[in-house]
């Protein structure tokens, strides 16, 4: 199955955003492209660089707008599509949420960003309440999919609770940068150590890994701040970790692969890491910290 991410950077407008990536959309399906992921939050410019309660008016509804604008467009092209959008559940009750758009247009699923991060010009927790759907895949007609968000990507324990339930790939839409005031040696430990952690869930689970990132400068849209700097470098990783295609530092890309699902099981036969999962001592696993003292 031939699965293609889009880097992408973003301006201002709603409009301009959504017709580049609908461009890039159709782009990737004439070249062979049967699943589609977008990076995180790709409606607009990275607003969480600012506590503004000004931009909750960017919330949408899932279905929704966006829902029905790139739902016509799977239809359309008979691809399935992976979106990342600021979701507008009620009043006072927004999520990061990623949704999955089937072949014929329908609504699949979605999933709740579960870890928000709050860090300078990431301040999610002002804006998102953590997910409430679990780790639960989505089914589609190419697959389960392990739909996870950004700072998601992290945690093994993320990663694991998806492989358990049977998905067959991990997807990150993901917007992550640095700060412009990084050296270049902490901006280079940073981006490896991003690559390393999402690789150790493509090993440790035996499944592919597609991490969809944004690029480019963002200053933050009420003028606070330096922006953000990101750094793309979007990739897709095999069962075993191998890079299968990997984008730069600075401009839009499509990157695609041919993702071979029977790998799993081949992978698992000679690497049976759920074999020998001592699962009966695990029980510290749900304590926040264990106090040895």
């Amino acid at each position: 199955m031939k699965a293609a991410l889009i880097q992408q950077s973003f301006t201002a407008q709603k409009a301009q955003n959504a017709a580049r990536s609908e461009q890039n959309i159709r782009k990737a399906a004439q070249n062979g492209a049967r699943l589609i992921v977008l990076s995180e939050l790709h409606n607009r410019l990275y607003f969480c660089q600012s506590e503004n309660p000004a931009f909750f008016d960017l919330a949408e509804t899932i279905p929704g707008e966006s829902t029905e604008y790139f739902g016509a467009i799977a239809k359309a092209l008979g691809v399935v599509l992976v979106l990342s959008l600021f979701e507008k559940r009620a009043a006072g009750l927004y999520h990061n949420t990623a949704a999955v758009i089937e072949a014929d247009g329908s609504l699949a699923g979605k999933y709740r960003k579960m870890h928000i991060p709050d860090d300078p010009c990431f301040y999610e927790k002002f804006y998102f309440t953590i997910g409430d759907l679990g780790f639960k895949p989505i089914d589609t007609t190419l697959g389960r999919l392990g739909v996870l968000i950004c700072w998601d990507q992290w945690y093994p324990e993320a990663a694991r609770l998806m492989a358990l339930a049977g998905a067959d790939i991990l997807i990150y839409p993901t917007a992550i940068g640095w700060d412009p005031s990084d050296t270049p040696e902490e901006k280079s430990r940073q981006l490896e150590a991003w690559r390393l952690v999402q690789r150790s869930h493509a090993v440790a689970n035996a499944l592919p890994v597609i991490s969809a990132n944004r690029v480019g400068l963002e200053k933050g849209q009420d003028g606070l701040g330096a922006g953000v700097d990101f750094w793309g470098h979007s990739f897709i990783c095999g069962a075993q970790g191998e890079m299968l295609a990997e984008a730069g530092l600075e401009n839009d890309a499509i990157l695609y692969a041919d993702l071979d699902f029977e790998r799993t099981e081949k992978t698992r036969r000679i690497w049976p890491f759920l074999r020998d999962r001592r699962v009966e001592h695990y029980g510290d696993l749900t304590k926040r910290f264990i106090d040895r003292g």
